[in-house]
């Protein structure tokens, strides 16, 4: 089972302004939390430990915040001086990874569950069969999204990602786990993930996991307004 866990949070959250202009996304409070605490909430529960954060934006304020945290150990890894994408990011941080698959957390993923859904993607993957396995929510039940969805998920768990015209009954929860391997030949420097989902797609080798519970999209503050309504609605 996946031990380590990266959480990204060096992005300069434009989409979540005005509440980003003095602050780092992942400091943006739901129901007076920060989202990254619920992130570590989750990770706490599949026991993930060392815990890799990214760091750019307001990144003293996200230092500052992690420095408290006695459990579980944070490594920060730095990216004040460039901000290196998504897939940048975690490459720079895979030496501090262990080699092994680990769990990936958006700072921003914010769902609510009963079961944790970082165990069950831990029980569901298969590095010798996958090199990415996604957690999905559907759109019809995601609070706070109005896009046209990610992925089309096959009875195996396969995923083919959405583009054109129309709509996938998919998206993507900004939770996975990944293997390593999925980084093989990858650049130094800045460079995004979402080609090296595409080619783990094409490998045959991306899979997806339908997330047990209601995930919360807290993209804009107007998103964020609804995720609060609904975790009072859930009484959560």
């Amino acid at each position: 089972m996946p031990k380590s866990a990266i959480v990204l949070a060096a992005g300069l959250g434009t989409r979540m302004r005005p509440l980003t202009d003095q602050r780092p996304k992942a400091l943006v409070e739901v129901m007076g939390r920060p989202l990254i605490d619920y992130a570590f909430d989750r990770l706490a529960v599949a026991d993930a430990s060392p815990v890799v954060v990214n760091i750019h934006h307001f990144a003293d304020q996200i230092e500052a915040h992690l420095a408290v945290r006695k459990q579980p150990r944070v490594i920060l890894s730095d990216e004040r001086a460039q901000l290196l994408g998504t897939g940048g990011g975690i490459a720079k941080a895979l030496p501090a990874l262990g080699g092994a698959p680990f769990f990936l957390l958006n700072s921003d993923s914010l769902w609510l569950e009963k079961t944790s859904n970082l165990l069950r993607l831990a029980q569901a993957f298969d590095e010798k069969r996958m090199d990415a396995l996604l957690l999905l929510a559907t759109v019809e039940t995601t609070v706070g999204y109005d896009g046209n969805g990610d992925y089309f998920m096959d009875a195996a768990g396969k995923l083919r990602r959405h583009v054109g015209a129309g709509k996938a009954p998919f998206i993507y929860a900004g939770a996975a786990i990944l293997a390593p391997a999925l980084f093989n030949g990858a650049p130094k420097g800045a460079f995004a993930l979402m080609p090296y989902f595409d080619r783990a797609q094409k490998n045959g080798r991306l899979f997806g996991l339908l997330l047990e519970g209601l995930f919360l999209h807290v993209g804009t503050p107007a998103a964020l307004a609804a995720a609060e309504k609904a975790i009072r609605r859930a009484g959560a």
